[in-house]
């Protein structure tokens, strides 16, 4: 493939990232004013109404009789329990040490396909995906007391997230995703709605509010049609670790409107993470190579 192709692609990874850690941060700014059930509710509506649209224009929609499949059903489940919990994580942390441990969801969905999928894991992606867990506790950092409900919440945001992807791979692949994402998007507006007066109730949205809201649930279109086109346009060995640049644009909008700035440790454990990943990657990227390819790569002299 031209490496034309994979710049591209690399481009819109870098743009997908972008587009998901503004709607974060967007997000993160509204914490103090509605609790995370208010914001999965209007966040989740806008959403709806986007994609319907979308989805309506371009012919994907199905029946909704879809939803009753139980793994849309699982799929839909770790989706609002990932977006609760790392929505509250985001009002409670710096929003770079939350990205930072949210880096470790390609080891945690290699290690679940080893596990539910039996797909072939080696010695050394295993060894990463251990090294990779030692960074996200030198990012955890549990002090005497044990993690900080924080910590926790993160954590099970990438647990949850992890199981939404892999649910995702055993969806009829002739469903449209677009269908599968106003189905997921109805149902996270529906849960938070359940969530608001278990949180502490409905509080007022003041017109910059909503408007953050509105531009969070564009930011998060964008998102995914960038990952769609960068996973489309370039080889998935070399876009794919473009991801981590999430962790650059979460540092960079912490610092500049949070004045949020990671600690030595958190960075440390970041880097430990991202390499492992990227290692992964790598590994993944050679076991897809055919033996006879690998054996007429050319070599080194010795």
């Amino acid at each position: 493939m031209p490496r034309s192709r994979n710049t591209e692609g690399a481009i819109y990874m870098s743009m997908a990232m972008a587009g998901f850690s503004a709607s974060d941060a967007l997000s993160k700014s509204v914490v103090a004013y509605m609790n995370a059930g208010e914001i999965m509710f209007l966040r989740g509506l806008f959403t709806s109404l986007l994609v319907y649209l979308i989805a309506r224009k371009m012919g994907a929609l199905r029946s909704w009789r879809i939803v009753l499949r139980p793994v849309i059903i699982l799929r839909i489940i770790c989706e609002m329990f990932s977006a609760v919990t790392y929505i509250t994580a985001l009002g409670m942390m710096p929003i770079a040490n939350a990205s930072a441990i949210l880096q470790s969801l390609p080891l945690v969905v290699t290690f679940g396909a080893a596990l539910f999928f039996r797909e072939p894991v080696g010695w050394r992606r295993w060894s990463a995906i251990l090294v990779g867990l030692v960074g996200v506790m030198i990012i955890i950092r549990p002090g005497p007391e044990g993690f900080t409900a924080a910590a926790l919440l993160c954590v099970g945001a990438v647990l949850t997230t992890a199981g939404r992807d892999l649910a995702t791979r055993s969806i009829d692949p002739e469903i449209p995703s677009l269908m599968i994402t106003v189905i997921t998007a109805i149902s996270i507006s529906f849960f938070g709605a359940l969530l608001i007066p278990v949180l502490g109730g409905w509080q007022p949205v003041s017109a910059t509010s909503l408007g953050h809201l509105l531009l969070a649930s564009v930011l998060v279109l964008v998102g995914y049609q960038s990952v769609i086109l960068a996973m489309r346009t370039g080889e998935i060995s070399f876009v794919a670790p473009f991801r981590y640049t999430s962790l650059i644009f979460s540092s960079l909008l912490g610092f500049f409107f949070f004045t949020e700035v990671p600690d030595s440790l958190t960075l440390l454990g970041a880097a430990i993470v991202i390499a492992s990943g990227l290692y992964t990657f790598y590994r993944e990227a050679k076991r897809r190579v055919p033996p006879i390819a690998q054996e007429s790569a050319p070599r080194s002299p010795v």
